[in-house]
């Protein structure tokens, strides 16, 4: 009963993937069709080539005692190039176009989940590994093109020579076409029991390929981390439980696909040894020609060889089912709301810098919440400091207020504008960030400094670098701002952080968040980024998350936070009399470094 329940969940979801492909395909029916039709007319004129080879055939067994009649088998043989040449253009033809249309798909189809990608919120990618999020980018829009590719026109031309050869056999001679499609009809019947069989191997054999991924790309971003607590071998264990996962689909789903070809090749022979039989015995009979025998023998060709063909097409379309139900999967994913209709929009150079947080609530899930009342008003050009232990919800904070994600209940106001109110792309224009983790490109350092600012001038981009201390280092490298950055670590950590700073003050926004900014960097390099962002925080509206205390002492207001809550602020002088959870968490630190 069970297995019958996932038989049928597996076909309604061939069914579903299958209906949704077809819709997105939608655009491309014109050059479908007219590959199809030219596949057809390719197929038919090869059905049509056994008859000719049949009338040469009788004419030279005819022709034995009495001679051979030269100009029929000229005049006969002409007619038949002229088809099989035809026949091959037609599918040169259908194969070109149908090969254009995949590309054209597969690059469509990538362009859609570019865009569905900036659409999506961060909580889809917390629930998802980066790794299988590729996977479906690359491996299964491949295997979905592929699969369109070799299935389509191939699936059609085989029915077409399949139902054209039954026509034309029964045409031919009734008792002959019995033999070959009897002979043959085993063949459907072992081709559908193992298209059955192997469909949940090739959904599997999907997702343990975008599970291997995701786990690839996890230890090897933390290559380093799994050497140093020698975790080698549980990676390694990890990875081969994985990897065994998936060659055991692929090896179950090759094996079932695989028996098709040898077991179809054996019924073609069989077909020819029934109809060499039978075909003897109506001959000696003298009910048919010998060239009857001689056209039979490609007509069984032509039968089975289709059989073969479709069974290959139908596993190429089930792993391309398999692989579009991730795609669209994937596309059908909950998007961010729609903004498109927002009609607020704050200029960045009139932004006074005035931002409010009014009984802001947020969760990640409805079980908990992380932020429970946040109330806040920060003036113009104030420097904010959010200090707090480990979960105390700073950074959630900062998501907050870039809109990273929506809050629960509350407001925000930017300038007594609710971010409710402002688009995405208007918020991020009025911020600048600098994280923790600096984030490069392949390119130049003038094109990692200039980041979609293309209209700044390289002068403007070295008194930058001069500001935040780079400059110098950069010009000691063998092609200076036009050394390419690659991950070979063309520069140390601090010197990256300085990159990032010197990105910012080129994006020139009133609001600036900096990130745990210095906690990766040592005390003589901090000097020079704490230098640096000083300098960047000349003029703005600040907010600064630090561990280390001493780096936020001149802030204007510090916010203890604890559980979601501000428990404490002012400026540093007053909570150090305040003599509560800052004063403690600052003293620690002190003590900490007096040690």
């Amino acid at each position: 009963m069970h297995n019958n329940r996932n038989s049928s969940q597996k076909a309604k979801d061939f069914k579903k993937s299958m209906k949704e492909l077809t819709i997105y395909c939608k655009p491309y029916f014109i050059p479908i069709i007219i590959s199809l039709i030219l596949s057809i007319i390719s197929s038919i004129l090869s059905i049509i080539g056994p008859d000719k080879l049949k009338e040469i055939t009788d004419v030279i067994t005819n022709g034995i005692l009495t001679g051979i009649n030269l100009n029929e088998i000229k005049r006969i043989s002409i007619i038949l190039l002229i088809i099989y040449i035809c026949s091959a253009i037609f599918g040169y033809i259908d194969e070109f176009i149908m090969a254009t249309v995949t590309n054209k798909f597969s690059k469509s189809l990538r362009k859609e989940i570019t865009k569905k990608i900036n659409k999506m919120p961060l909580k889809y990618f917390d629930k998802n590994s980066y790794g299988d999020i590729l996977s479906r980018i690359t491996n299964d829009v491949d295997t979905l093109s592929q699969g369109l590719n070799q299935s389509l026109s191939t699936l059609v031309s085989s029915i077409t020579l399949l139902i054209g050869s039954i026509i034309m056999m029964i045409i031919t001679n009734g008792i002959m076409a019995l033999t070959a499609i009897v002979s043959s009809l085993i063949g459907f019947i072992f081709m559908f029991s193992v298209i059955k069989r192997s469909q949940k191997y090739f959904d599997l054999l999907q997702t343990e390929l975008g599970n291997l991924n995701g786990y690839i790309e996890e230890i090897y971003s933390g290559h380093n981390v799994v050497k140093v607590y020698n975790g080698v071998d549980e990676a390694n264990k990890k990875f081969s439980e994985i990897n065994t996962k998936l060659s055991e689909n692929v090896r179950k789903s090759q094996f079932l696909s695989g028996l098709m070809h040898p077991f179809m090749g054996f019924i073609g022979n069989f077909g020819y040894v029934c109809v060499c039989i039978v075909g003897s015995l109506l001959t000696m009979n003298d009910i048919i020609s010998f060239g009857v025998i001689v056209a039979f023998m490609i007509y069984i060709r032509l039968f089975t060889q289709p059989l073969s063909r479709i069974a290959q097409s139908f596993s190429s379309l089930q792993s391309c089912a398999a692989a579009s139900e991730r795609v669209f999967e994937f596309l059908a994913e909950e998007e961010m709301n729609n903004e498109s209709n927002f009609k607020n929009n704050l200029i960045k150079e009139k932004v006074k810098g005035e931002i409010e947080f009014k009984h802001v609530k947020f969760g990640y899930n409805d079980e908990k919440t992380i932020i429970k009342d946040f109330n806040v008003k920060v003036n113009p050009g104030e420097k904010i400091a959010i200090v707090g232990p480990t979960g105390a919800g700073k950074t959630t904070m900062v998501n907050l207020l870039m809109k990273f994600y929506d809050i629960k209940d509350g407001d925000i106001l930017i300038d007594k504008v609710s971010t409710k109110e402002l688009t995405r792309e208007n918020i991020h224009d009025l911020f600048i960030m600098v994280l923790q983790d600096t984030w490069t490109f392949e390119g130049t350092i003038k094109e990692n400094i200039k980041y979609n600012n293309t209209n700044v001038s390289d002068k403007k981009v070295e008194e930058i670098c001069k500001i935040v201390g780079l400059h110098h280092y950069i010009k000691a490298l063998p092609n200076g701002y036009d050394t390419i950055l690659t991950d070979n670590d063309t520069l140390s950590s601090g010197q990256k952080q300085l990159l990032t700073i010197a990105r910012g003050m080129i994006k020139d926004a009133p609001f600036l968040i900096l990130d745990e900014a210095t906690s990766s960097v040592d005390t003589r390099t901090e000097e020079l980024v704490q230098k640096a962002m000083d300098k960047l925080t000349e003029g703005r509206t600040s907010f600064i998350i630090a561990h280390r205390l001493s780096t936020i002492k001149n802030a204007d207001l510090i916010l203890m936070m604890q559980d979601g809550n501000i428990i404490e602020q002012g400026n540093h002088d007053e909570l150090i009399k305040l003599n509560g959870k800052y004063a403690e968490l600052y003293n620690s630190q002190f003590e900490n470094v007096e040690d």
